[in-house]
């Protein structure tokens, strides 16, 4: 089996769940011009879902490669699907539920495509992990969209290890990547072997929420952020990524904000290594308690 080729050079992702919280980048120029500033920072892999703006934000994405067509080869696109939301369920039972089913994420796949007016989706991801997922049946769709040129590659996102091994177990072809939640605020996965499980099967993490649902502030203390940044240059964004960045493995931060600063003080962070008594210190101010 050959090793996944995701990218993992750039120290960070820019998630797009947001992008309709910026009317500035509404128009298709805007974007455009906004995409291309990331990448003249060094920044080109973009994340979308498919419920992300209920399809908007992909369409929009669309219409700026459209409108500066030569952005396409220089931006990596991660896409996802598999979620349907309760407002979406078209049954009487009106109810959130997963769909990683062959039929659904192959059409899904079709209408990210169509959304965002490429040809081919550079890294799928299957949203969550299903219950009812039968494996043996979705690898093989997954491996037709490799082949047909659909996509790049696949991954997943929000599995815990023998999710994803089970997936695996049923492809020749190398998982990608997990995405799922890691940060000062939500350390559990260093403890309780996810992170461990990941280095073990060199499956790269991409760490949604990297600043805490915005609560990165409030989990460093004043005294710690002062100092830190005293000793480092870093605001508490730039701490964060500087601390998730040391992590064995290098999980690589997905952050929501398009804000062109806050854009900055994560990548200045995410290329900064941290004095170890730092990276503690931090870590028992956003636990709370004390290293055992």
């Amino acid at each position: 089996m050959s090793p996944a080729t995701l990218n993992t050079d750039s120290p960070l992702i820019l998630g797009m769940m947001r992008l309709l919280d910026y009317p500035d980048l509404s128009r298709p120029s805007a974007l455009a011009g906004w995409i291309t500033d990331r990448l003249d920072e060094g920044l080109n892999r973009f994340d979308h879902a498919d419920i992300y703006g209920g399809g908007e934000c992909e369409r929009r994405f669309g219409a700026a490669l459209a409108a500066s067509p030569g952005l396409r080869q220089r931006v990596e696109i991660i896409t996802k699907a598999g979620i349907v939301l309760q407002e979406n369920d078209a049954s009487r039972w009106h109810t959130k539920h997963y769909r990683a089913e062959a039929d659904y994420l192959t059409n899904a796949i079709d209408a990210a495509l169509a959304r965002l007016r490429i040809e081919r989706i550079d890294t799928f991801l299957i949203h969550r992990p299903d219950p009812l997922m039968h494996a043996d049946e979705l690898m093989p769709a997954l491996e037709r969209g490799v082949a047909s040129g659909k996509i790049r590659q696949f991954g997943v996102s929000n599995f815990l290890p023998e999710q994803w091994r089970r997936l695996q177990q049923q492809s020749h072809l190398p998982l990608a990547c997990n995405q799922s939640e890691l940060s000062l605020g939500h350390t559990a996965p260093l403890f309780d072997g996810t992170l461990d499980a990941h280095l073990a099967d060199e499956l790269p993490w991409l760490a949604w929420s990297p600043l805490a649902g915005g609560r990165i502030g409030a989990l460093i203390p004043e005294h710690i952020a002062r100092q830190a940044r005293e000793e480092t240059g870093l605001d508490p964004t730039g701490l964060a990524m500087a601390w998730l960045r040391q992590l064995p493995g290098a999980p690589v931060p997905v952050i929501g904000s398009l804000a062109p600063d806050r854009i900055r003080s994560a990548l200045t962070g995410a290329s900064t290594r941290l004095p170890r008594p730092l990276w503690y210190a931090l870590l028992e101010a956003a636990r709370g308690q004390p290293v055992a």
